[in-house]
């Protein structure tokens, strides 16, 4: 929940303010601080996802072992690992942007400082960039969606073969909720990477969309999607859906 918040966070403030306010200008250094941070809690977001797939092939797999693997100081490696490998992966990216001139575009096209954005109007050779920022994207997701795709593959093995249909339903109803989180967040992320490679004819305003709904739809969706499986959060809300719909009532 902190990365999905830090990830809105990032974005969500100055959007805001292009559409509300009209505040269009941000300061170059700024945008860059935006652009690092946006791909650094995205990077860490995908691992949180390979966390997870692992807590549930652990959990499902392997449940007479799970406190003794998911231990706090195992959890806690996991997460620096996670913060580690997307800080190192993504330092490069502002410095390679740095370097470059922009003598005559001072306008991206784009609700927030997106990598590509940035370089298209540089008026320099920017293979490097080009070579450094879709290849870094790619490679994050194809590994975890490996990593993911192993865990699952387990996963089914060990559901396929209980005997119970009530254990068997719970197994994937659980299992579920995060292959949806998995699809709202790595859908959209794809194909904002794939149309800066081979999207030439895709409209600026789809891309936008698409880019815009990758950062701001997943922490909400993902949110709501746990909260719902949380019995305490979903007594709650009915609880105050229906002292609200008592009170219009009176």
């Amino acid at each position: 929940a902190m990365n999905y918040m830090a990830l809105a966070s990032s974005t969500a403030p100055k959007m805001l303010g292009i559409f509300w306010l009209d505040a269009h200008w941000l300061d170059f250094n700024l945008c860059l601080a935006q652009m690092y941070f946006i791909r650094t809690f995205c990077i860490v977001e995908s691992a949180l996802l390979v966390a997870m797939a692992f807590d549930h092939y652990v959990a499902i797999c392997i449940p007479l072992r799970y406190t003794t693997i998911l231990t706090i100081p195992m959890v806690i490696k996991m997460g620096l690992v996670g913060m580690t490998r997307a800080v190192i992966l993504v330092f490069p990216g502002p410095l390679l942007i740095k370097r470059l001139p922009y003598y005559t575009k001072y306008v991206i096209n784009h609700a927030y400082c997106e990598h590509m954005a940035v370089v298209k109007f540089a008026n320099a050779n920017t293979n490097i960039n080009r070579a450094y920022g879709i290849p870094v994207g790619l490679s994050v997701m194809i590994l975890d969606l490996g990593l993911i795709a192993i865990s699952y593959f387990k996963i089914l093995q060990a559901v396929f073969r209980l005997s119970s249909q009530n254990a068997r339903s719970k197994a994937l109803g659980t299992c579920a909720v995060h292959v949806c989180t998995i699809l709202v967040s790595y859908t959209p992320a794809l194909f904002s990477i794939l149309t800066h490679r081979i999207g030439k004819k895709v409209p600026p305003s789809v891309h936008i969309i698409f880019a815009s709904v990758y950062l701001l739809v997943p922490p909400t969706v993902n949110l709501l999607v746990y909260g719902a499986k949380t019995k305490q959060i979903c007594d709650r809300v009915v609880g105050l859906f229906l002292l609200n719909r008592k009170n219009s009532k009176n």
